[in-house]
């Protein structure tokens, strides 16, 4: 119904251009009023007539174009602080200013007078646009200075350090697990924290499922976020991208990553290899758990409890406080038993450490 509104709307514009401009240019060109008014009445209310249908025929095509281009305006627009805009926009509104006092005093010259004006204001805007952005900091500084603050020097640097700094969006996989926020609480994580609008929905939407399985990881999502937005003390902001264009959330989170140049934090493995053919830098906290899991060194001797028999002839497996499995060569005659075992050799794989040894004699 809007639609249809919408477009009856804009051929009652087109109507009212195509009229107006005709009879405006009978005043120009009294030609066109075919020698009486009653003809050129009639003319110019033709002319309104084929200009409203040509309006509401190119109406789908006109709506589609401008949607089209405010997509890409708001992604271009997306890249760029909310105060670099604001304050471009009024060095721009400034420059339009001055530029049209100073065209009262070129557009009289003959021939090249509206092209001279046309560049004034091309120019204008764009120098406005360049001061603004490049005095935002002492704009932003004026209310300051009566305050005790750190030298230009030190803002300067500062600055320069939370800029190289890549924001970190979060998934939901990693949401869930909940390690995230234990990593926060430690200060290891730098930088802002970006939770996409899209994951708060997938996480809605599974705190909401009817499995009560999913119901579950999907409320535990929504409380480690409670945690890192109002116990931690690091920077977190809710991204308001949809991307409705592309319909996966994991594709949705590499091409925010892309836009806001950030790093994206997962334990998902699919999620870092596909990251990483599309050149998008991952944090996977799997990878982080593996590396500071204890390093066991060939000849080294540890304390480990023989709890089940292994694969080979002979062989008994153990495991660490962490979880790293011991492959104890002669040790399933200790099964059960605690037992000091001499490390022999360590492997590194995929999954995480595993060591091997053998029963200290």
């Amino acid at each position: 119904m809007i639609r249809k509104v919408t477009r009856i709307v804009i051929g009652i514009v087109g109507v009212i251009i195509g009229l107006t401009t005709y009879l405006t240019l009978m005043k120009d060109f009294p030609a066109l009023s075919f020698g009486t008014n009653i003809y050129g009445i009639i003319a110019s209310v033709v002319v309104g007539i084929v200009t409203g249908l040509l309006f509401y025929l190119v109406e789908p095509w006109f709506i589609n174009k401008v949607k089209e281009i405010t997509k890409v305006l708001d992604k271009e627009i997306s890249k760029y602080p909310q105060t670099d805009i604001l304050l471009g926009s009024i060095g721009l509104i400034v420059g339009f200013v001055i530029a049209y006092l100073l065209s009262s005093l070129v557009r009289p010259i003959p021939i090249v007078g509206v092209v001279l004006s046309l560049l004034t204001y091309i120019f204008m805007g764009y120098l406005g646009i360049r001061i603004a952005l490049k005095s935002r900091d002492d704009l932003f500084n004026i209310n300051k200075l009566s305050r005790l603050a750190p030298s230009a020097k030190e803002k300067t640097a500062k600055k320069e350090v939370v800029k190289a700094i890549p924001p970190k969006i979060l998934d939901t996989s990693v949401i869930i697990d909940g390690r995230i926020a234990d990593i926060c609480k430690t200060g290891f994580i730098e930088g802002k924290l970006i939770i996409p609008k899209f994951v708060l929905d997938e996480l809605q939407h599974i705190a909401d499922s009817s499995d009560d399985l999913k119901r579950v990881r999907g409320r535990r999502g929504l409380d480690i976020l409670n945690i890192i937005q109002k116990e931690l003390h690091i920077e977190v902001e809710i991204s308001e991208a949809r991307f409705d264009d592309i319909a996966e959330v994991d594709s949705k989170l590499l091409k925010l990553a892309q836009v806001i140049d950030g790093k994206v934090v997962t334990n998902d493995y699919n999620l870092n290899k596909v990251a990483q053919v599309q050149g998008v830098e991952v944090l996977n906290i799997n990878e982080l758990a593996n590396a500071i899991k204890p390093v066991a060194i060939p000849g080294e001797e540890m304390v480990a409890q023989v709890v089940k028999e292994g694969k080979e002839s002979n062989q008994g497996i153990a495991y660490l406080d962490d979880g790293t499995m011991i492959v104890v060569d002669g040790g399933r005659k200790h099964m059960g038993e605690t037992i000091r075992v001499l490390v022999t050799s360590v492997l590194q794989t995929p999954a995480g450490r595993m060591i091997f040894g053998k029963p200290k004699n």
